[in-house]
C-alpha cells in the first residue's frame, strides 16, 4: 500500500474537517461551486468522480467483460440487495425511528419528510462511487463494470414504481436529465476514455499499462479527499445549524448502511464468492446514487424540504461509512489472514 491509501481514514478525516471550515469561512465561494450544476449534477464534483474511476476504468479488459456471464452469482446477489431487500429496509428503519423512536423530539410532518428522503436514497443503488470502493478493495474491474450497468438499466424501470409505493404517492416523476446526465458523466465518457487509453497502448511492452496504473492512483485518492471537501464545504452552514436534526437522520442511515452490507456479505459467503467479486457486490448495494435522490426529493417536497435535507445527509454519511467497509473487507481479504 501507498502513502495515500494506508493513510487514507486520516486524510478523508482531514478533508470533512477542512471543508466544514472553509465552507463556514468562505460560504459565498462554495454556493459558487455548487451553481456550477446542470440537471442536479454539479459540474466540478463530475470531475472530482472522473478523476477518481478513470483508473478503474483503464483496467477494464473488454474481451473479460463477456465472461462475466459465465459467473452470474454476484450479479444476482447484487440485484436481490439493491431492489428486494435496500429500499424496504430503509423504509421501515424510517418509520421506527421516525415515527416511533424520535417522535416525542420531531413534529410529524418533519418526521414523514425526512422518512421520504431516505426512502429515495434506498430506492437509489450508487454508479460512480462504487467503482471507486471497488478500486480500494481491489474488486474484479470488469465484474463491477457489468455490476453497476445492469442496476442502472433496472433503475430506469424500477425506480419510480417502487419509490411511489414506499412514498405512498401515486406518480414519481424520474429526473431523466439527472439519470442520463450521471451515466453518461460517470460511466461511458470514463469508460470510452479507459478503452482508447488501453487502444493506444496496446503496442507498448506489457508493463506500461500497469505503470500507468500505479501513477494515477494517488490521483484517485486526491480525487476522492478534494470531493469530501468539496461536500462538507457545500453543507457547513446545515451542520452548524443543525447538527442535532442531522444526527437523528444519519442514525438510521448508518444502520442501514452497515444492515446492508451484513445481509450482503453473508449472501456472498453463502454463494461462495470469490473475494474480488463479493467486496464490490455488497458495496454496491450499501451506497446511494446521491443525485438522483436528492433531485427526485426536490422535485417532490422542495428545496428546503426535510426530504432534500435527508438526502444531503446520506450524502455526508456515505463516505465515512463506506471506507470503514472497505478497510473491514481489506481486512477479511483470504490473504491477509494466511
Amino acid at each position: 500500500m501507498g502513502l495515500f491509501e494506508r493513510f487514507l481514514t486520516v486524510w478523508v478525516a482531514l478533508g470533512i474537517g477542512a471543508g466544514v471550515v472553509l465552507g463556514l469561512a468562505a460560504p459565498a465561494a462554495f454556493h459558487w461551486v455548487a451553481s456550477i450544476e446542470v440537471a442536479h449534477v454539479n459540474l466540478v464534483v463530475a470531475l472530482l468522480i472522473w478523476v477518481m474511476i478513470y483508473p478503474m476504468m483503464v483496467q477494464i479488459d473488454w474481451s473479460s467483460v463477456r465472461d462475466v456471464g459465465k459467473r452470474p452469482a454476484g450479479l444476482y446477489l447484487t440485484l436481490v440487495v439493491n431492489w428486494l431487500l435496500k429500499p424496504f429496509t430503509m423504509a421501515g428503519l424510517g418509520v421506527l425511528f421516525f415515527q416511533y423512536i424520535f417522535a416525542p423530539w420531531v413534529d410529524p410532518t418533519s418526521a414523514r419528510e425526512y422518512i421520504a428522503g431516505m426512502i429515495l436514497l434506498g430506492v437509489a443503488p450508487c454508479t460512480a462511487m462504487v467503482f471507486v470502493w471497488s478500486q480500494l478493495v481491489r474488486g474484479d474491474a470488469n465484474y463491477t463494470l457489468v455490476q453497476v450497468s445492469v442496476n442502472d438499466l433496472i433503475m430506469i424501470f424500477a425506480f419510480a414504481p417502487i419509490a411511489a409505493f414506499l412514498l405512498g404517492v401515486t406518480d414519481v416523476t424520474v429526473p431523466w436529465e439527472t439519470l442520463l446526465l450521471s451515466t453518461v458523466l460517470y460511466v461511458v465518457l470514463p469508460l470510452l476514455a479507459g478503452l482508447l487509453t488501453r487502444r493506444v497502448l496496446r503496442g507498448a511492452p506489457a508493463t506500461a499499462l500497469p505503470k500507468l496504473a500505479a501513477r494515477l492512483k494517488p490521483w484517485s485518492i486526491l480525487g476522492l479527499i478534494a470531493t469530501v471537501v468539496l461536500l462538507f464545504g457545500f453543507q457547513a452552514q446545515t451542520l452548524v445549524t443543525q447538527p442535532l436534526v442531522i444526527a437523528m437522520i444519519a442514525i438510521p442511515l448508518v444502520l442501514q448502511s452497515y444492515g446492508i452490507f451484513i445481509l450482503g456479505w453473508w449472501g456472498a459467503r453463502w454463494l461462495k464468492l470469490p473475494h474480488d467479486i463479493a467486496g464490490p457486490a455488497c458495496l454496491i448495494g450499501t451506497s446511494n446514487f446521491f443525485e438522483l435522490a436528492v433531485a427526485v426529493a426536490i422535485s417532490l417536497f422542495g428545496l428546503q424540504s426535510g426530504a432534500a435535507l435527508a438526502t444531503v445527509v446520506g450524502v455526508l454519511v456515505e463516505v465515512p461509512v463506506m471506507l470503514s467497509l472497505v478497510w473491514l473487507i481489506n481486512r477479511m481479504r483470504p490473504s491477509a489472514a494466511a
